[in-house]
């Protein structure tokens, strides 16, 4: 067989997205906060993207309204807008019909020039106030530690056994490593009585409980550093843990020869305790959520109004004073070039914004139209909603609607939830009304809410219960999966004695 290599030529179609559609991609996926941080990097690193002030916004709508009722429209008033071909002739023959008579751009250049802040000197220094404004970064669980370990007064090979101990604390307060392993690392330094010397004081240390080997020892350790007598407690916990983790209140209560009112009040006790004490330092903050769309009740009954929660957002134009420069004749052409590249991107992240805007309406209104009775009865009238019928009520693609509700939440009467809520799958009850999962788990937390805590129900119990609320065809390993999902614990744990 003979090898060789030949060139050929082929035809063949491929589908490319080009810049400005990545970017809208992106820009669409973005929630509004993470939009804010965008417009702020574009503002920071485009010289021709300028913020507009709120009285040219107004001026800018007025005129637009007056100039479509023209018959004809002057050039120089229509908006830049920069095409992706390949010459840009058309483009930017628009910048050099703009009437120079009225608008010469030298004049301009000499009078007003590029806007400079002017600084004062008993203005405060802004990225100096926001310096001493930042938080400090939280401080890890290990470093708030090894800070308190450093007070402590003890024998050299402690101190070192010590340190050795925090090091393998874990996130959650606990040690899981067993001193054996932790002597046989460096047995030279320090003994194993040093090591047990060691954890005993670390335990001694803030955050309550911490060093623990389970959550038995955690919560001995809590209750031994308790100003209130829980001696009692005490007893429980060392005597009955596995009882008590089972919830055989009464077993424990013979055990003991007391009340089940007893054990009840003390299991109530410890539940004021820590079982992960370690979470209460370090960087564990929740993101801040912020709603995206506000949907409102109308005037009308039954109808509602859906409008963008942007108030806050900038509005950006392109300067007049860079699209002014890109046609000057004494401009070198490497400014030209560099001018035109940056005003093609301004447009396209101001379109790209405007999409996003026109788009999450568009989508919203089309959810509020499918789950009206979502908003008018709650939650257990939440109607199955594939993406794909808003896709094609707005029409737009699938992929398209994905993106403009990820990661974003709408806010309402009753609150605030994530736009993904809305689309779920679900089924048809006995009386052929569609139900979706979400509605079927609300159902299931309203019987379970609804039961007798002295005799909890059953998986099957609660199967026979949605059966009855019309919600047929439902299996019991089903109804289990959805109450682990709820953090729902079975029947024998949610007893009440």
């Amino acid at each position: 067989m003979k090898m060789e290599m030949r060139g050929m030529l082929r035809m063949e179609q491929r589908l490319k997205l080009a810049p400005h559609m990545i970017q809208s991609m992106e820009i669409l996926q973005l929630p509004i906060l993470a939009l804010q941080e965008r417009i702020e990097q574009e503002l920071n690193s485009n010289p021709v993207l300028e913020l507009a002030e709120p009285q040219d916004a107004e001026q800018g709508e007025s005129d637009d309204q007056q100039s479509t009722d023209e018959a004809s429209e002057d050039m120089s008033e229509k908006d830049l807008v920069v095409d992706t071909d390949n010459n840009k002739v058309e483009d930017f023959e628009r910048l050099d019909s703009i009437n120079d008579d009225s608008h010469d751009y030298r004049d301009y250049m000499n009078q007003a020039g590029p806007y400079r802040r002017r600084a004062r000197s008993d203005e405060p220094d802004r990225k100096l106030e926001a310096i001493k404004n930042t938080a400090a970064p939280p401080q890890s669980l290990h470093d708030h530690l090894a800070e308190q370990w450093r007070f402590v007064d003890a024998e050299p090979a402690v101190k070192k056994a010590g340190n050795m101990i925090i090091d393998y604390i874990d996130r959650r307060g606990y040690l899981t490593v067993r001193l054996e392993q932790l002597h046989n690392k460096d047995k030279n330094d320090f003994t194993l009585d040093d090591l047990k010397e060691a954890l005993y004081l670390v335990q001694q240390l803030e955050p309550p409980g911490v060093g623990a080997r389970d959550l038995r020892d955690c919560l001995l350790i809590q209750m031994a550093q308790s100003s209130e007598d829980m001696s009692f407690e005490i007893r429980l916990v060392t005597d009955h843990m596995e009882a008590l983790l089972d919830n055989r209140l009464p077993h424990i209560a013979r055990k003991m020869h007391c009340s089940i009112e007893a054990v009840n009040r003390a299991v109530e006790h410890m539940s004021k305790l820590d079982t992960s004490p370690g979470l209460q330092i370090g960087h564990h903050r929740n993101h801040p959520v912020s709603a995206d769309v506000i949907v409102e009740e109308s005037e009308k009954a039954g109808e509602y109004t859906v409008r963008l929660a942007d108030s806050s957002m900038p509005s950006l134009r392109v300067s007049d004073y860079y699209s002014k420069m890109v046609r000057d004749t004494g401009v070198g052409q490497n400014t030209k070039k560099f001018l035109q590249n940056n005003i093609r991107s301004a447009q396209w992240i101001i379109d790209a914004i405007e999409q996003r805007k026109s788009t999450l309406l568009r989508v919203t209104r089309a959810i509020v139209k499918y789950q009206k009775d979502f908003f008018e009865k709650g939650q257990l009238y939440l109607h199955p909603l594939p993406m794909s019928k808003v896709a094609d009520e707005v029409g737009v693609h699938l992929a398209t609607v994905s993106r403009a509700v990820a990661g974003k939440y709408m806010q309402y009467a009753s609150g605030v939830l994530p736009l993904r809520k809305f689309f779920s799958g679900g089924m048809e009850d006995a009386n052929g009304r569609a139900r979706s999962w979400e509605a079927i788990r609300g159902k299931l937390q309203q019987i379970i809410d609804a039961e007798n805590k002295a005799k909890p129900l059953s998986d099957d119990q609660i199967r026979k219960k949605l059966a009855e609320a019309g919600i047929e065809n439902l299996a019991r390993r089903t109804v289990a999966k959805y109450r682990k999902l709820m953090n729902i614990p079975a029947a024998r744990f949610r007893k009440k004695y």
